[in-house]
């Protein structure tokens, strides 16, 4: 039996689909403690809009998105939050638990 790779990126066709499973993304991520879940969800919605697109939109060049967003990859909180705006998203940080003071 042969198999192929598959991609998710290439099920991305419209804003839409992207949209959809960026946000799924980070739903996901909410219950995940791995951050880089939600790195590799944004470097496959930056793939399927087009790397040079996102490059263009966000001044970075392309091989460095593709390093970034890959599986493995690292992206300094920069570049996730330039990407992620690319995309109209924000970054913003919300506290685990409640403090409450005694």
């Amino acid at each position: 039996m042969k198999t192929t790779k598959w991609d998710i990126f290439t099920e991305l066709k419209t804003e839409d689909d992207i949209q959809a499973f960026v946000e799924a993304s980070i739903e996901e991520a909410e219950n995940d403690t791995d951050p880089s879940l939600l790195a590799h969800a944004l470097g496959v919605a930056a793939k399927a809009r087009g790397m040079l697109n996102v490059s263009r939109e966000t001044g970075v060049d392309r091989a460095g998105l593709y390093r970034s967003f890959t599986k493995g990859g690292d992206p300094r909180i920069s570049t996730f939050d330039k990407v992620a705006r690319s995309m109209g998203y924000h970054i913003t940080l919300a506290p685990v638990h409640s403090h409450t003071s005694t």
